[in-house]
């Protein structure tokens, strides 16, 4: 008997999508497996019918692709090609391919995209300490207590921010480096400070950089270069 995968194992196995964007699927009842909507947990083989959207999902694996885009301001990290600002109709790229968390719509900089959805699941667990890089431009003069208050956590969404390092670049910009992905997390700290932000620009993830890739393109990286910081 062939042995059985979770079906949000599958998708992302096969490049569809991550396992948390299947759940998502799974959950607004867009998938039919057998033409039956699946359970959560549900388990599928090679020889089930799966549809997506009423669109029939072929179960080959593609060699896995991953892509450093340099966001612009404007642009959604969305596969829901609904949203006319989504990323994916945006780059265009020749295969199916999702971003790896996300990057809100004011902000501009580095995204990272693949058709791996393991390799999401293991960059996004927070508990990884994934580094990520910001330069971050306000609204007033940036003071020692407001560096020293973002260093040491800030209150929002209910929890306390970790500590991070945070650098003076110029008298209204700043470099920070998060270990955590919260909702909106540097304009909401600095909010509580009384601080609007201005422009925020992401610059790195793990040891990847935005480099010289041009504002609203793209750069091939290699399995080797996103997996290197990854634990396992």
């Amino acid at each position: 008997m062939e042995n059985l995968t979770r079906l949000n194992k599958y998708l992302s196995e096969i490049g569809y999508c991550s396992r948390r964007a299947a759940d998502r699927l799974i959950e607004e009842g867009r998938i039919l497996v057998n033409d039956v909507a699946p359970q959560m947990g549900q388990k599928v083989n090679k020889e089930d019918t799966i549809f997506i959207d009423g669109q029939k999902i072929q179960g080959i694996q593609k060699e896995h692709v991953y892509l450093a885009f340099n966001k612009p301001v404007g642009v959604v990290c969305t596969t829901d090609t609904r949203d006319s600002d989504n990323i994916i109709d945006f780059i265009n790229y020749p295969e199916r391919v999702f971003p790896i968390g996300r990057l809100d719509k004011p902000s501009e900089g580095l995204i990272l995209l693949t058709n791996d959805g393991d390799v999401v699941n293991k960059i996004l667990r927070s508990r990884h300490n994934h580094e990520k890089e910001y330069i971050v431009t306000v609204d007033k003069l940036v003071d020692q207590d407001f560096l020293d208050r973002m260093r040491n956590g800030i209150p929002i969404l209910d929890t306390i921010t970790k500590k991070c390092e945070v650098e003076l670049i110029t008298k209204f910009a700043f470099r920070i480096v998060l270990t955590q992905g919260l909702n909106r997390q540097i304009r909401r700290m600095c909010e509580y400070l009384g601080y609007e932000v201005i422009r925020l620009k992401r610059t790195r993830i793990m040891n990847i950089k935005l480099e010289n890739t041009t504002l609203g393109t793209y750069r091939l990286l290699s399995k080797n270069q996103v997996y290197k910081d990854i634990e396992h």
